[in-house]
């Protein structure tokens, strides 16, 4: 088991230096700084393998996150954008362990939240876990927006117009196709309230590419926001796949 403790999550200079990754054994990846904060091309929660084990694309870029308490909203997201990382999601952060997969816990007063990521072995599916600890509190939310790239991973995209926001779906399942030659990505999820409204995020910095002389800005589209009431000891997870996915079928 690796840990990670609170002072290196917190130290971002550290932290965005550090990374892991996660592969599915057929050309498939998950990977980023052990804060989530992306600082490559190549940084993704779904990169994934079109023509195993080659055609990959970046998918499913990243989940931004947002835990409310009691009516007071809390980042959990890091990013790197000009000049300044916005949120500071890592500042909650008091650890990170691969035990044996990607493991984010944050602690926020008496509320902690763990985060784990995994792959499943032989497809193109990544599974994002949450587990809430603590005593019970009033009304919690866990608001999370997935960022979309859809491009080579080489590349990087940019706000266009020939993007197609449209969402098919149906209970505990959403289906994209932003692009009409690229694979629909599916996000099989727990009761969640869903807000269809997209909108783009613009001008992320990753850092390593522009030390490298390449193109290191990269505009990513957010197609909905997913949220779910927790209590202590809830358990919700996503499921983002390039196949339909029932997400009980997979996390149990």
């Amino acid at each position: 088991m690796i840990t990670v403790d609170q002072e290196s999550c917190r130290d971002i200079n550290v932290a965005s230096t550090r990374e892991w990754l996660e592969t599915n054994g057929i050309g498939g990846f998950s990977s980023s700084t052990i804060v989530g904060l992306n600082t490559r091309r190549y940084h993704g929660l779904l990169t994934a393998a079109t023509k195993p084990p080659v055609g990959r694309f970046v998918l499913l870029s990243k989940l931004e996150e947002t835990l409310v308490i009691e009516g007071q909203r809390h980042e959990l997201s890091s990013n790197q954008y000009p000049g300044v990382v916005h949120p500071r999601g890592f500042e909650y952060q008091v650890s990170f362990r691969l035990d044996p997969f990607p493991t984010f816990t944050y602690q926020i007063e008496d509320v902690r939240l763990t985060k784990t990521v995994f792959m499943v072995y032989g497809e193109n599916t990544t599974v994002v876990q949450y587990e809430l600890e603590g005593k019970e509190r009033g009304k919690l939310t866990l608001e999370v927006r997935p960022l979309i790239a859809f491009r080579d991973y080489h590349g990087t995209t940019h706000e266009n117009g020939a993007l197609n926001p449209h969402l098919e779906t149906k209970r505990g399942q959403i289906g994209l196709k932003p692009y009409a030659d690229l694979p629909t990505l599916y996000l099989a999820h727990d009761p969640a309230d869903i807000d269809p409204n997209g909108v783009w995020y613009r001008n992320f910095q990753y850092q390593v590419e522009q030390e490298r002389g390449l193109d290191f800005a990269e505009d990513l589209f957010n197609p909905c926001t997913l949220t779910f009431q927790l209590t202590a000891g809830t358990r919700v997870s996503i499921i983002a796949s390039t196949t339909p996915v029932h997400r009980s079928s997979r996390t149990g």
